[in-house]
Protein backbone atom coordinates (compact mmCIF):
# COMPACT_ATOMS: atom_id res chain seq x y z
CA UNK A 1 0.00 0.00 0.00
CA UNK A 2 1.35 3.41 -0.86
CA UNK A 3 1.82 6.27 1.40
CA UNK A 4 -0.85 8.25 -0.26
CA UNK A 5 -3.58 5.94 0.08
CA UNK A 6 -2.83 4.90 3.78
CA UNK A 7 -3.08 8.47 4.43
CA UNK A 8 -6.50 8.75 2.74
CA UNK A 9 -7.38 5.34 5.24
CA UNK A 10 -6.32 7.18 7.98
CA UNK A 11 -8.50 10.46 7.02
CA UNK A 12 -11.28 8.38 6.52
CA UNK A 13 -11.72 6.69 9.55
CA UNK A 14 -11.69 7.63 13.51
CA UNK A 15 -8.46 7.75 15.32
CA UNK A 16 -9.76 6.14 18.10
CA UNK A 17 -12.89 3.84 19.12
CA UNK A 18 -15.01 5.80 21.86
CA UNK A 19 -17.94 4.43 21.89
CA UNK A 20 -18.14 5.35 25.98
CA UNK A 21 -17.75 9.12 25.06
CA UNK A 22 -15.40 11.00 26.85
CA UNK A 23 -13.95 8.39 28.78
CA UNK A 24 -10.66 7.88 27.17
CA UNK A 25 -10.51 11.44 25.95
CA UNK A 26 -7.68 14.20 26.86
CA UNK A 27 -8.48 16.87 24.35
CA UNK A 28 -11.70 17.93 24.18
CA UNK A 29 -13.18 21.05 21.64
CA UNK A 30 -16.33 22.28 22.54
CA UNK A 31 -18.45 24.52 19.54
CA UNK A 32 -21.48 26.21 20.90
CA UNK A 33 -24.15 28.46 18.92
CA UNK A 34 -27.34 30.23 20.59
CA UNK A 35 -29.55 28.03 18.77
CA UNK A 36 -29.85 25.75 15.96
CA UNK A 37 -30.38 28.54 13.68
CA UNK A 38 -27.08 30.43 14.07
CA UNK A 39 -24.42 30.66 11.60
CA UNK A 40 -22.07 31.66 14.20
CA UNK A 41 -20.31 30.23 17.18
CA UNK A 42 -17.67 29.57 19.70
CA UNK A 43 -15.14 27.15 20.13
CA UNK A 44 -13.45 26.65 23.05
CA UNK A 45 -10.46 24.36 23.79
CA UNK A 46 -10.24 21.43 26.89
CA UNK A 47 -7.26 19.33 28.56
CA UNK A 48 -7.94 16.76 30.72
CA UNK A 49 -6.80 16.90 34.07
CA UNK A 50 -7.37 13.86 36.49
CA UNK A 51 -10.64 13.76 36.29
CA UNK A 52 -12.43 17.14 34.77
CA UNK A 53 -11.72 19.07 31.78
CA UNK A 54 -10.38 22.38 32.45
CA UNK A 55 -10.07 25.52 29.69
CA UNK A 56 -7.15 25.30 27.90
CA UNK A 57 -6.24 29.33 26.26
CA UNK A 58 -8.99 31.29 25.05
CA UNK A 59 -12.29 31.11 23.26
CA UNK A 60 -12.32 31.47 19.49
CA UNK A 61 -15.06 32.59 16.75
CA UNK A 62 -15.93 30.23 14.52
CA UNK A 63 -18.77 30.40 11.50
CA UNK A 64 -21.21 27.19 10.84
CA UNK A 65 -23.34 25.83 8.04
CA UNK A 66 -25.66 28.38 6.39
CA UNK A 67 -28.75 26.56 7.70
CA UNK A 68 -27.15 26.43 11.30
CA UNK A 69 -26.57 22.90 12.96
CA UNK A 70 -28.93 19.93 13.04
CA UNK A 71 -28.24 16.37 14.25
CA UNK A 72 -25.07 14.15 12.67
CA UNK A 73 -24.28 10.94 13.17
CA UNK A 74 -21.35 10.70 15.73
CA UNK A 75 -20.23 8.54 18.35
CA UNK A 76 -23.27 8.67 20.78
CA UNK A 77 -26.86 7.96 19.80
CA UNK A 78 -29.02 11.13 19.85
CA UNK A 79 -31.55 9.42 17.91
CA UNK A 80 -34.11 10.52 20.84
CA UNK A 81 -33.68 13.64 20.81
CA UNK A 82 -35.81 16.60 19.40
CA UNK A 83 -34.25 19.15 17.11
CA UNK A 84 -33.63 18.90 13.19
CA UNK A 85 -31.82 15.96 11.58
CA UNK A 86 -28.71 16.66 9.53
CA UNK A 87 -29.17 15.24 5.56
CA UNK A 88 -26.79 15.95 3.08
CA UNK A 89 -26.73 19.36 0.97
CA UNK A 90 -28.93 20.67 3.98
CA UNK A 91 -26.24 23.30 4.81
CA UNK A 92 -26.06 22.23 8.48
CA UNK A 93 -23.27 21.93 10.49
CA UNK A 94 -23.46 18.33 12.69
CA UNK A 95 -24.48 18.60 16.25
CA UNK A 96 -23.07 15.74 18.64
CA UNK A 97 -20.33 14.42 19.71
CA UNK A 98 -17.31 13.15 16.97
CA UNK A 99 -14.01 12.23 16.91
CA UNK A 100 -11.38 14.25 14.66
CA UNK A 101 -9.60 12.57 11.90
CA UNK A 102 -6.64 13.54 10.01
CA UNK A 103 -5.43 17.17 9.04
CA UNK A 104 -5.13 18.45 5.23
CA UNK A 105 -3.57 21.08 3.65
CA UNK A 106 -2.01 22.77 0.20
CA UNK A 107 1.92 22.57 1.76
CA UNK A 108 3.88 19.05 1.49
CA UNK A 109 4.17 19.22 5.27
CA UNK A 110 2.87 20.28 8.37
CA UNK A 111 3.82 21.27 11.76
CA UNK A 112 1.11 18.87 13.14
CA UNK A 113 0.65 15.62 15.06
CA UNK A 114 -2.51 14.75 13.27
CA UNK A 115 -1.75 12.39 10.20
CA UNK A 116 -1.10 14.73 7.15
CA UNK A 117 -2.74 14.77 3.63
CA UNK A 118 -1.07 17.23 1.17
CA UNK A 119 -3.84 18.13 -1.14
CA UNK A 120 -2.26 17.35 -4.64
CA UNK A 121 -4.84 18.09 -7.64
CA UNK A 122 -6.88 15.20 -8.10
CA UNK A 123 -7.98 14.39 -4.25
CA UNK A 124 -11.73 14.72 -4.00
CA UNK A 125 -14.14 14.83 -1.42
CA UNK A 126 -16.70 12.14 -2.75
CA UNK A 127 -20.51 13.34 -1.81
CA UNK A 128 -22.62 10.95 -3.81
CA UNK A 129 -24.33 8.68 -1.25
CA UNK A 130 -24.65 6.37 -3.97
CA UNK A 131 -21.16 5.34 -4.11
CA UNK A 132 -18.96 2.99 -2.14
CA UNK A 133 -16.80 5.66 -1.59
CA UNK A 134 -19.36 8.17 0.38
CA UNK A 135 -18.17 10.70 2.51
CA UNK A 136 -14.53 9.44 2.12
CA UNK A 137 -11.55 11.58 0.82
CA UNK A 138 -10.12 9.54 -2.58
CA UNK A 139 -7.67 10.29 -4.91
CA UNK A 140 -9.41 10.66 -8.28
CA UNK A 141 -6.84 9.62 -10.10
CA UNK A 142 -6.04 6.17 -8.48
CA UNK A 143 -9.26 4.52 -7.77
CA UNK A 144 -12.14 3.46 -9.65
CA UNK A 145 -14.68 6.08 -10.20
CA UNK A 146 -18.31 5.04 -9.16
CA UNK A 147 -19.37 8.79 -8.07
CA UNK A 148 -21.14 11.45 -9.68
CA UNK A 149 -20.41 14.63 -7.39
CA UNK A 150 -17.66 15.19 -5.33
CA UNK A 151 -15.17 18.26 -4.05
CA UNK A 152 -12.73 18.77 -5.55
CA UNK A 153 -10.27 19.40 -2.78
CA UNK A 154 -7.18 21.96 -4.06
CA UNK A 155 -9.12 24.46 -4.56
CA UNK A 156 -8.09 28.13 -6.20
CA UNK A 157 -8.99 30.10 -2.65
CA UNK A 158 -7.07 29.48 0.59
CA UNK A 159 -10.35 27.61 2.42
CA UNK A 160 -8.65 24.12 2.71
CA UNK A 161 -5.24 25.75 3.11
CA UNK A 162 -5.30 23.78 6.34
CA UNK A 163 -8.40 21.86 7.41
CA UNK A 164 -9.10 18.71 9.96
CA UNK A 165 -11.23 15.72 8.43
CA UNK A 166 -14.58 15.77 11.12
CA UNK A 167 -15.66 11.56 11.64
CA UNK A 168 -19.36 13.13 11.28
CA UNK A 169 -21.10 10.23 9.73
CA UNK A 170 -17.85 7.65 9.58
CA UNK A 171 -19.08 4.75 8.50
CA UNK A 172 -21.65 6.37 6.30
CA UNK A 173 -25.15 5.91 5.83
CA UNK A 174 -26.69 7.35 2.35
CA UNK A 175 -27.75 10.54 2.42
CA UNK A 176 -26.27 11.59 6.13
CA UNK A 177 -24.23 13.70 5.41
CA UNK A 178 -20.50 14.67 4.08
CA UNK A 179 -16.92 15.82 3.72
CA UNK A 180 -17.24 17.91 7.25
CA UNK A 181 -13.94 19.62 7.63
CA UNK A 182 -12.69 22.23 10.37
CA UNK A 183 -11.27 24.79 7.75
CA UNK A 184 -10.66 28.44 7.47
CA UNK A 185 -13.38 30.59 7.24
CA UNK A 186 -14.24 33.24 4.13
CA UNK A 187 -15.14 35.57 6.87
CA UNK A 188 -16.93 36.26 11.00
CA UNK A 189 -19.74 36.48 9.28
CA UNK A 190 -19.42 34.22 5.96
CA UNK A 191 -21.34 30.54 6.73
CA UNK A 192 -20.40 27.17 5.21
CA UNK A 193 -21.96 24.83 3.44
CA UNK A 194 -22.22 22.56 6.67
CA UNK A 195 -18.33 22.67 8.03
CA UNK A 196 -17.22 24.64 11.09
CA UNK A 197 -15.00 27.42 9.43
CA UNK A 198 -12.62 29.54 11.56
CA UNK A 199 -9.70 32.67 11.59
CA UNK A 200 -6.25 31.20 9.88
CA UNK A 201 -4.44 31.60 12.83
CA UNK A 202 -6.97 29.63 15.02
CA UNK A 203 -6.68 26.28 12.80
CA UNK A 204 -2.99 27.12 12.34
CA UNK A 205 -3.27 26.51 16.93
CA UNK A 206 -5.30 23.34 16.03
CA UNK A 207 -3.08 22.18 13.92
CA UNK A 208 -0.16 22.32 16.85
CA UNK A 209 -2.42 21.39 19.60
CA UNK A 210 -4.63 18.30 18.42
CA UNK A 211 -2.80 15.03 19.11
CA UNK A 212 -3.94 11.47 18.11
CA UNK A 213 -2.59 9.99 21.15
CA UNK A 214 -5.07 11.95 23.18
CA UNK A 215 -8.24 11.06 21.18
CA UNK A 216 -9.75 14.61 20.54
CA UNK A 217 -12.87 14.85 20.25
CA UNK A 218 -15.61 17.55 19.37
CA UNK A 219 -18.65 18.83 20.87
CA UNK A 220 -20.89 20.83 18.91
CA UNK A 221 -23.96 22.16 20.26
CA UNK A 222 -26.34 24.80 20.69
CA UNK A 223 -25.94 26.41 23.77
CA UNK A 224 -29.61 24.84 24.84
CA UNK A 225 -28.96 20.98 24.25
CA UNK A 226 -25.42 21.62 25.65
CA UNK A 227 -26.80 22.14 29.03
CA UNK A 228 -29.55 19.70 28.50
CA UNK A 229 -27.00 16.84 27.56
CA UNK A 230 -24.06 18.07 29.70
CA UNK A 231 -24.07 15.52 32.55
CA UNK A 232 -25.39 12.77 30.51
CA UNK A 233 -22.57 13.60 28.46
CA UNK A 234 -19.78 14.08 31.04
CA UNK A 235 -18.97 17.53 30.02
CA UNK A 236 -17.57 20.66 31.21
CA UNK A 237 -19.26 23.55 32.13
CA UNK A 238 -19.26 26.19 29.84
Amino acid sequence: MNKLVSILLLLCFPLAAMAQGLDDSEQLIVVTSKNWDDLQGSAQRYERRGKVFEKFAAPFAVVLGKNGMGWGKGLLDVEQNSGPVKQEGDGKAPAGMFSLGSAFGYADTAATKLPYLPLASTIECVDDSASARYNQLVDGAAVTRDWHSSERMRRSDELYRQGIFIEHNTPASPTAGSCIFFHIWRGPTAPTRGCTAMDPADIARLFEWLDPKKSPVLVQLPEAQYEQLREVWKLPER
